[in-house]
């Protein structure tokens, strides 16, 4: 008896292991689906020993989770749970608020939840989500929806009538115009889009509406911007908003402005328009514009002489460098005057010329040098087109040879001389033709035009100073001596040959040229052309 009792204790004793052993493998395997489905799959622990079963047992039963069941998911590094949880939880309120609670499943996927999100910001729910509230008998549900759409359809009507679109026959809550006439309602600019399907819907008095509103709402922000602290027309038809536009589009407000807003003692709008003028022109002026004349005087009679050293300073530095002008110590005038009327082509007046000639600023290949004869020149040349005067052709071709420009020279000069009486005239041509070949290293040319000189004006010496340089060019220094003492006794200074001849040596581009002229002139007379010894070429 007592071996039975004992055969089936511990059968007994069998049985409950293995149920337990299939309970907890059940467990594991119910553990293992509630991670899967609530994204904790990267917690690799038994049922027993982790705190997550029980918090994945209370999402699924649809419960809210504690504050230290949401940490113990943060620290734990499980944050798309603790995700899944809170759309949970918001799930579950949503439920509540909408009276579907008798829907078991709180899971975020759940096509209700995605309703209930639509219900809470008064979306319009689709016929098959509709539909499904009543197939899933949420009949209360439905029925707040049902009220939503009710409350809609009367704004929908009252904005109708308040922007005066009554006539439009599509009154469904489907309706564009219902999204465009809540747009006007609370004050939002409507869209070019917006526009013009009120315009093919003939809806003209609505976008007049609208547009009337939008610069109403554009008036208002134009007065605090601009400080109208006082101001009773407040309509946008007062010439006050056309004033203000104007100086929030455009860089300056014109006198007859500035007094509409003197007269009604907006003081502080004039400050702020004269300061935001002001800004532009000196933004503009760091971008490397200059001022002009309008904006010279503006700046002067709003005592801003400020802004106008400014430019000065900052026209000078390009001007500097654009003429070569590497010197930081040289003074603002009188190169900034000289170098502003070369830039608009203004003829310098003789004060400046002198200054200039002082600062040996004009001697050849010097920018300014170039910039002010090549100005002369086009001046000469055009009194010669506008009077016919033909002693202006000499003098522009010779400032074009100055310039560096002996082709314009030559354009000038090519003339029929036959069709000239004064043979005077006609040998200053040659001679200044002749000098214009030469600079370009025709000297066949150059020789045959200062051969016709000599015959138009035999005793004129220049002609024998440009046969004199051809000859200086060619190497043939005993030529070229011959001929400035032909030069001589037609009337040529003696000096000047000299400073003709030191001109000559230095303008020689090749330097063993330039030393076999030196060594020439210091064997013809060593204390006469002493100067030459610089020109030896160092051994």
């Amino acid at each position: 008896m007592g071996e039975s009792k004992l055969e089936e204790t511990l059968e007994v004793i069998k049985q409950e292991q293995q149920y337990r052993v299939q309970e907890f493998g059940n467990l594991e395997f119910e553990l293992s689906k509630l991670k899967s489905k609530y994204k904790a799959t990267k917690h690799n622990v038994s049922w027993q020993s982790s705190h997550l079963y029980f918090i994945l047992l209370k999402l699924e039963s649809g419960n809210f989770l504690s504050d230290s069941e949401v940490k113990w998911l943060r620290a734990n590094g499980l944050y798309e749970t603790n995700k899944i949880a809170q759309e949970v939880k918001r799930f579950i309120q949503l439920k509540s608020k909408y009276k579907a609670t008798q829907y078991q499943d709180s899971y975020p996927d759940s096509l209700l939840y995605q309703i209930l999100n639509k219900l809470e910001i008064t979306e319009r729910l689709s016929n098959s989500e509709y539909h499904w509230l009543i197939n899933n008998e949420l009949f209360e549900t439905a029925e707040i929806f049902q009220q939503q759409e009710s409350v809609k359809e009367t704004h929908f009507a009252h904005l109708r009538d308040k922007y005066q679109a009554n006539l439009h026959p599509d009154l469904s809550l489907s309706s564009p115009l219902y999204p465009i006439l809540q747009n006007i309602d609370i004050k939002n600019n409507l869209s070019e889009s917006e526009i013009n399907w009120l315009e093919q819907q003939g809806l003209s008095e609505t976008i007049v509406i609208a547009q009337d509103f939008k610069e109403i709402r554009e008036f208002a922000a134009l007065r605090t911007k601009y400080k109208v602290t006082h101001y009773e027309d407040l309509s946008p038809k007062s010439h006050l908003y056309k004033v203000l536009k104007k100086l929030d589009f455009s860089n300056h407000l014109g006198e007859q402005d500035i007094n509409f807003l003197r007269k009604r003692k907006l003081t502080k709008t004039i400050e702020i328009a004269n300061e935001k003028y002001a800004n532009i022109i000196k933004f503009n002026i760091e971008s490397g514009e200059t001022l002009n004349e309008s904006e010279i005087e503006w700046l002067k009679n709003n005592g801003r002489e400020d802004i106008i050293i400014l430019a000065q300073q900052k026209q000078f530095a390009a001007l500097k460098r654009k003429y070569g002008l590497i010197d930081p110590s040289l003074p603002l005038e009188p190169l900034y005057t000289i170098m502003v009327k070369l830039e608009k082509k203004e003829r310098l007046d003789p004060k400046l010329l002198v200054q200039l000639m002082e600062e040996e600023l004009l001697s050849p290949g010097g920018k300014i040098a170039l910039a002010y004869y090549r100005l002369e020149a086009e001046f000469y040349e055009q009194e010669f087109h506008r009077t016919g005067h033909k002693w202006h052709i000499p003098t522009a071709s010779s400032y074009w040879r100055k310039a560096d420009e002996p082709e314009q020279a030559l354009k000038l000069t090519n003339l029929d001389l036959s069709q000239i009486r004064e043979s005077n005239l006609k040998s200053a041509i040659s001679v200044t033709r002749g000098a214009a070949f030469r600079d370009m290293d025709n000297l066949a040319d150059a020789e045959s035009c200062a051969k016709k000189a000599m015959e138009y004006q035999p005793e004129s010496y220049q002609p024998y100073t440009l046969m004199a340089a051809i000859a200086h060019d060619r190497g043939d220094y005993p030529k070229r001596d011959y001929w400035h003492e032909q030069a001589i006794k037609r009337g040529a200074k003696t000096e000047d040959i000299d400073d003709e001849i030191k001109r000559l040596v230095r303008s020689t581009k090749d330097d063993n040229k330039r030393h076999e002229a030196a060594e020439y002139l210091l064997k013809k007379d060593l204390q006469r052309y002493s100067w030459a010894k610089s020109y030896l070429k160092k051994s």
